[in-house]
């Protein structure tokens, strides 16, 4: 497994860095990426580089969109992060998130961004203004329970994306206000946003969006990075459905609102009344509140959000 996991390290660098002088990558392993997180808000020894320097993921900033029509538009079984916002439309192909992780982005006059972690499968969004500034955020290139951190340019702040949290730097301890996100089929969101922007692969840089070179993590049970906490309930990649509120949080596995088999659902978290909804053929549950507002939520593997949340509540489908 260690050789295995070194090779899957390497086998990063040449995806997402080009070619590379390995001593230069050692070395930024060595020192964090150049970032300091020696007072982090996690046990330091818990943060892992990823296999790629800083950037070496290369997040987008000037993203570019095509229509809904288009003839480059995603296949409808091809699985996009959807985020309406502000009254916009816009679809993010997982195929290009895969080699980005990072979309800098505007919703109208607002700065979102849009982050996909493919270790965990977990897409977020969020709004970036603070202190009536723009944060625009990059790749560190280390994770912490297997998780993508995140950095802004603007300050030098490491963000653990599900946490959505700054871990260190100047803005240790700030928050990022989440925005509801979709993780679904193209068929699905297509249908519910005919006028939908697609993120093109048209990003300025040599990839190739037709496969993701995840594939094979994907389908096997074994993780590539530590992680804190372990609960064997369910298989490691399992897709959950991870709510938070009010410091509460709750597990909807797949395989539970399978077994349950309503398409909508009323149930409670942290005291609060939702409306689960759960669409078994495009493999995507969201929530809402009892105005019928969508929240913010995260379809992500079983074994990323146990680790954060090992005090979890999970739903279980009556026998």
């Amino acid at each position: 497994m260690a050789l295995k996991n070194f090779l899957v390290l390497m086998y990063r660098a040449v995806i997402f860095s080009g070619l590379m002088v390995p001593g230069t990558t050692l070395l930024a392993a060595e020192s964090g990426n150049g970032f300091d997180y020696s007072d982090a808000l996690v046990p330091a020894d818990d943060i892992f580089w990823g296999g790629v320097p800083r950037d070496g993921i290369p997040a987008i900033h000037e993203p570019k969109f095509i229509a809904a029509s288009d003839k480059h538009s995603p296949r409808d079984r091809d699985r996009v992060l959807g985020v309406f916002h502000n009254g916009i439309a816009k679809a993010y192909p997982i195929r290009v998130l895969d080699h980005h992780e990072v979309v800098n982005d505007r919703f109208g006059d607002e700065a979102v961004v849009v982050t996909y972690c493919p270790l965990c499968a977990s897409g977020m969004a969020f709004t970036s203004r603070f202190s009536d500034v723009d944060l625009s955020f990059g790749v560190s290139g280390l994770l912490y329970n297997s998780d993508v951190l995140l950095y802004d340019y603007q300050t030098g702040s490491l963000w653990s994306q599900i946490m959505s949290t700054a871990i260190s730097g100047p803005l240790k301890g700030t928050a990022i206000p989440a925005i509801p996100i979709a993780n679904t089929t193209w068929r699905d969101w297509h249908q519910r946003h005919p006028d939908s922007l697609v993120l093109s692969t048209d990003t300025g840089f040599h990839r190739n969006y037709r496969g993701s070179p995840y594939a094979e993590y994907q389908s096997r049970g074994q993780l590539m990075f530590p992680v804190g906490k372990h609960n064997r309930a369910y298989r490691n990649k399992e897709l959950v459905l991870g709510i938070r509120i009010g410091g509460v949080q709750k597990a909807y596995p797949f395989k539970e609102l399978r077994k349950h088999g309503e398409t909508s659902f009323s149930d409670s978290v942290g005291g609060t009344e939702l409306l689960i909804e759960w669409r078994e053929k495009d493999k995507y549950a969201r929530a809402l509140d009892n105005k019928g507002e969508e929240i913010p939520t995260v379809i992500v593997y079983w074994f990323a959000w146990y680790a954060f949340h090992p005090g979890t509540e999970i739903f279980t489908a009556l026998n």
